[in-house]
């Protein structure tokens, strides 16, 4: 259950980062270069919503990609044994 939460607060800060993200990118318009704009975007609390959130996603999934691997790690070596 506690997996479950950290999943979707991940996916929910995510998005929302992602979102105010592609709403800065109208200040290219306003004669910001892009590296104005970058400065200003990494220095934004939103930005740190996008890595917080895929932090969160990569501790939620972790043990199911562990056992993904290993699945796929096995499924290979039965097959080299049937040979």
């Amino acid at each position: 259950m506690f997996r479950f939460f950290l999943y979707i607060l991940g996916v929910f800060l995510v998005s929302v980062g992602i979102f105010f993200t592609i709403i800065y990118c109208n200040l290219l318009t306003m004669g910001y270069s892009i590296l104005d704009l970058g400065k200003f975007i990494i220095k934004t609390n939103e930005f740190w919503f996008i890595i917080l959130g895929l932090v969160l996603l990569g501790v939620a999934l972790e043990r199911w990609i562990k056992y993904e691997l290993l699945l796929r790690h096995n499924s290979k070596l039965e097959r080299f044994k049937s040979l």
